[in-house]
């Protein structure tokens, strides 16, 4: 690691340490910029990435997709670049060196624009790769975004430059040796897009049944490139990511009100409340209540 990116390191821990304080996960004046802090290994913490890069610049962290899994540090970055539900695993943290990182999420409106304004290949539409990844960190990425997190310091200035430093942060990405996954989400007509598509769908019809028709219809693809498609950029299949979504969704019911398993299952879209209670156990580790009664126990 060079000094150069060392010392940017270093300013990003004063800064994140200053607007955080306290573990957990904190909101910022730039509204697409939020803020990690722990002192103690954590997880296993469940939640959908949307579009976004991650940033740690203490600490060590795991995400799993599916069956996959992706761990980064402060030597290189993660990117999201569909909405995607994790499970992440803080790895290395504790009192006198907490767990520090950033997410700054973005939209496809947002990457289109660096690319209708640069000369980036990746205007032209490839085959669907992983929607998440993990690449080297680089010291103009990391000049931006320290840019932009000074910015909190002045918030005046934020209105008028956030804008500016984001999109050169995407650019920065864009650039980068894996750039092209990010840039073929906003590419009309691509797998990536389409897939995208259909993503969007599940996610805002997550407790609604759906058929496979249809879905290929959402993305114009044949069902059989829909399956090879969904599954190439998410990996999973369309009814594992929406399984996903609907078990995610009745935990946090689950942990957030005075609620059943059984209301909480036929909410997010189950019929059969022994299969919502296999399912449960098979992500979580353990049926619903005892999953509940454990995390409130740990964590409250």
């Amino acid at each position: 690691m060079s000094y150069q990116i060392y010392k940017f390191q270093a300013e990003l821990i004063q800064l994140i340490e200053s607007h955080t304080g306290i573990d957990g996960s904190h909101t910022t004046a730039i509204p697409s910029l939020f803020f990690s802090r722990y002192s103690n290994v954590t997880g296993p913490n469940y939640g959908v990435y949307k579009p976004s890069l991650c940033i740690i610049v203490q600490g060590k962290k795991e995400v799993m997709l599916a069956k996959e899994h992706y761990v980064y540090s402060p030597t290189n970055y993660l990117i999201a670049s569909v909405n995607l539900p994790i499970t992440g695993i803080v790895k290395e943290a504790s009192f006198e060196n907490p767990y520090l990182a950033l997410k700054l999420e973005f939209t496809p409106n947002q990457i289109l624009e660096v690319l209708k304004d640069s000369d980036i290949s990746s205007h032209q539409k490839e085959n669907a790769k992983r929607g998440m990844y993990v690449s080297q960190i680089e010291l103009s990425l990391l000049d931006a975004v320290n840019r932009l997190v000074r910015l909190l310091e002045s918030p005046k200035d934020i209105p008028v430059l956030a804008p500016l430093i984001i999109k050169e942060i995407i650019y920065r990405i864009l650039q980068g040796q894996q750039g092209v996954t990010l840039g073929q989400l906003a590419i009309e007509g691509s797998s990536t897009n389409q897939i995208s598509d259909v993503v969007d769908h599940i996610m805002n019809h997550y407790n609604q049944p759906f058929r496979i028709e249809d879905l290929a219809e959402i993305a114009n693809m044949s069902v059989s490139s829909l399956h090879r498609h969904f599954k190439e950029v998410t990996a999973m299949s369309p009814i594992q990511f929406q399984k996903q979504l609907r078990l995610q969704e009745a935990r946090r019911i689950l942990l957030a009100e005075s609620t059943d398993a059984i209301e909480a299952a036929f909410r997010v879209g189950y019929e059969s409340v022994s299969q919502f209670s296999r399912e449960y156990s098979r992500l979580f580790g353990l049926p619903p209540k005892e999953d509940i009664n454990r995390f409130k126990a740990t964590y409250l």
